[in-house]
This record gives structure tokens, sequence and C-alpha cells, in this order.
């Protein structure tokens, strides 16, 4: 009977609207990451934007995770098209270019975009001082549970995920955990630089 089917049919529905209204209510900052405290998804990603400065490197390097145990590793996830993004550019690269005498590694991960777009939107925002790399199919971006953009993890020593950071991120988050994990005791069998757990002054932008 049509009637029967339909009625099955809704019963069907009726949760999954549900279910994508509860969804909709909710705010990402408000959903927690299960990676906090675990081990950062490895990745090897390609450059399309070479960076200035200490952090630069060429177009076409290969950046893995793994080469960086025993560093402090920034990882922000970013697009063109993404309005936020813009207003945590500046702070980004300034933060990095004062932190990386201390041995911290920020790299942009374009999400959901093209290198073009990405090459074009830095020149338009007066360049970067730390690399980006393109994250062909969004793989790195699902394997970090990325619910949209701009999104900041960052990764300690150790090679866990200590902290992610949804929507624009501020000079005080981004100094407030970086002193944290330079302070941190280095992974058994590495060292860090002599320096690296003093804390570096930054202009601040508010929280």
């Amino acid at each position: 009977m049509n009637w029967k089917r339909a009625a099955a049919a809704s019963i069907v529905a009726v949760p999954i609207v549900v279910l994508l209204g509860y969804g909709m209510t909710r705010d990402p900052k408000e959903i927690p990451s299960p990676l906090p405290g675990r081990e950062a998804p490895p990745f090897s990603l390609a450059v399309f934007a070479e960076g200035h400065g200490i952090q630069h490197r060429a177009t076409g390097d290969s950046i893995r995770l793994a080469d960086h145990r025993g560093e402090v590793v920034v990882l922000n996830f970013w697009a063109s098209w993404c309005l936020a993004c813009r207003d945590e550019h500046s702070t980004l690269s300034m933060v990095a270019e004062s932190y990386a005498p201390k041995g911290v590694k920020f790299y942009g991960v374009l999400y959901n975009d093209v290198p073009e777009n990405g090459t074009r939107w830095i020149a338009e925002m007066g360049g970067q001082s730390y690399p980006s790399v393109q994250d062909p199919r969004t793989r790195t971006a699902i394997d970090y549970g990325l619910y949209g953009v701009p999104e900041t993890f960052f990764i300690g020593r150790d090679g866990r995920v200590a902290y992610k950071h949804v929507g624009p991120v501020t000079a005080t988050v981004l100094a407030s955990k970086l002193d944290s994990l330079l302070a941190l005791p280095a992974p058994p069998g590495m060292h860090p630089a002599a320096d690296s757990v003093k804390s570096v002054t930054v202009p601040t932008t508010g929280e």
C-alpha cells in the first residue's frame, strides 16, 4: 500500500532531519576534537608558496611531519575564499617570524582550493613568512577532522596534537600556546635549541 510506504519513509526521514537540524545549530568551536593528546596524523605535502626568511622552503619541496619530530609545529588550514582567514594572516606571519629562531615551524595548508588562487591571495595580503602546502583531495584536512577554515593545530615535540584552535587565531593565543610547548622537556633523545625555552614577546591583538 502506498500509504504504508509513505509512513515508513517518514519514519526513516524524521530522525535524519532532526540530526541535520541539530548539527546546523552547533557551533564548531563547541565541538570537541578527538586529536589533542593523540599522535598527529602524518603527512607529506608539496610546497606551493615558499615563504621568506628562516622558514623559506622551495616550491615543490615535500614537507613531512615525520621530519619535525622533536620540534614544535603549527599547522594553519586556510583558503583564498575564506574571509575569516584575512583576519589572522598578518598575525600568523608575524608570530611565525618571531618564533622561527626558536625552532618553531609554521605551515599553511591550503584547503579545498587551488595553488594558483592561494599564491595570488598571499601576494594580495602582502606576503607570508612561512611556506604553504597543497592538500590534494583534502586528505590531510580529513585526517585532522577539519570542520572548516581557519583552523590551527599546535603539535608538540613529542609529535602529539597539543591544541586545536577554531576560527581566526590571535597573537595572544599563539604566544601562550607556543611558550607552553617550548617550556616542556624535550622527549628522550631529542634536544631543543638552548634558547628554545625562553618566551618571545610579540605584539598582541586581543584574545
